[in-house]
């Protein structure tokens, strides 16, 4: 299978060159800080209004499979995460502080809804059980994620963190918006419907613009200076092995528990992806003003072009091997006949 270059990609990398050569500084960084900030609760708010409660409660009676994706996401990765900031003197001699702080907040976030569904419908798997595991992750996401960071950091011992004014800020710029969004749904839901391409156009505008000015900022403070080449390349080995590490998880977990093969591929992509899109608006508001906000989104960006990749890949190999099981189910059928 040809992997073609995707062009959002390109742009966030265009984005980190640009800030690293053109950063917005002074005026216009206060200004580009402020259009994050509205823009960001736009999202929420979009988002909100967008989403469906028939999403939540399709294929919720799949309760054990939503347990095992939740499990994997919100209490078996973190677990995985800890030690990569400083727990029993286990993380690595080359990772700056602000480094292993991103490692944190990357395990405590939400699975990716838009990846995660593609992915398993390109897979052929249970996309309305992926489709429910996955909003749902991002909607409980919003609470757990900052209760989750204090709780990783407070054990680890990482660096200062306003938890209280995080907390304010995550439920004046991502809850509230997105409550008061959900109910406007009856008026603006099928606009968003009907424009589904454009939403997402937004969203990636967004995403570009905060990456654009967290790298700014992290510039001026000396981001480069701070962060050797040395500890990016390991930065995306260490996002490639944890990947890797909970696809074989989620699939061993799978099979241990008998689910069918449709059921694996909705929980190995749900339940190894981390969200981007929902990652970096909430980081905006947790690590706002943080001097090391480029080095904390750095493990973010590099896990989710990963997922990107090998999510693709093997997308294709389970299409492959669910349409060879299910030939063979029709071919016994047959036979039985």
């Amino acid at each position: 299978m040809k992997l073609r270059p995707d062009m959002f990609t390109i742009l966030l990398l265009g984005a980190i060159v640009l800030a690293s050569f053109l950063p917005a500084t002074g005026t216009a960084g206060d200004f580009l800080a402020s259009a994050g900030t509205i823009a960001v609760a736009l999202l929420f708010f979009f988002h909100g209004a967008a989403l469906s409660r028939e999403q939540i409660v399709a294929g919720a009676s799949h309760w054990r499979l939503h347990i095992l994706i939740t499990m994997l996401t919100f209490v078996f990765f973190p677990l995985a995460v800890l030690p990569i900031n400083g727990i029993s003197g286990f993380a690595p001699s080359w990772m700056p502080a602000d480094l292993g702080l991103g490692f944190l907040y990357l395990g405590v976030l939400p699975s990716a809804v838009s990846s995660s569904i593609a992915y398993t419908a390109i897979a052929r798997g249970n996309v309305p059980a992926a489709i429910c595991s996955a909003a749902a992750s991002n909607v409980f996401g919003m609470m757990l994620t900052p209760f989750l960071l204090l709780l990783l950091v407070s054990s680890s011992g990482s660096g200062d963190f306003a938890v209280g004014e995080a907390l304010k800020d995550i439920v004046l710029q991502l809850l509230l918006p997105f409550a008061v969004g959900h109910a406007m749904r009856p008026i603006l839901g099928g606009y968003l419907a009907r424009n589904e391409s454009l939403m997402a156009r937004y969203d990636k505008c967004v995403i570009w613009l905060i990456v654009y000015s967290a790298f700014s900022h992290s510039v001026e403070s000396g981001l480069w200076q701070n962060l050797p080449v040395k500890a990016i390349v390991l930065t995306v080995l260490l996002c490639i092995g944890l990947l890797a590490l909970f696809m074989f998880f989620a699939r061993f977990l799978v099979r241990r528990f008998g689910f069918s093969l449709e059921d694996e591929a909705a929980v190995v992509f749900c339940g190894s992806k981390k969200s981007l899109a929902s990652g970096l608006p909430m980081a905006k508001v947790l690590f706002s003003g943080h001097p090391g906000f480029g080095m904390i989104v750095l493990p973010i960006m590099c896990y989710n072009q990963v997922q990107v990749i090998l999510g693709a890949i093997l997308a294709q190999k389970y299409r492959d091997k669910i349409a060879e099981s299910r030939s063979a189910q029709a071919q016994a059928e047959a036979n039985a006949k």
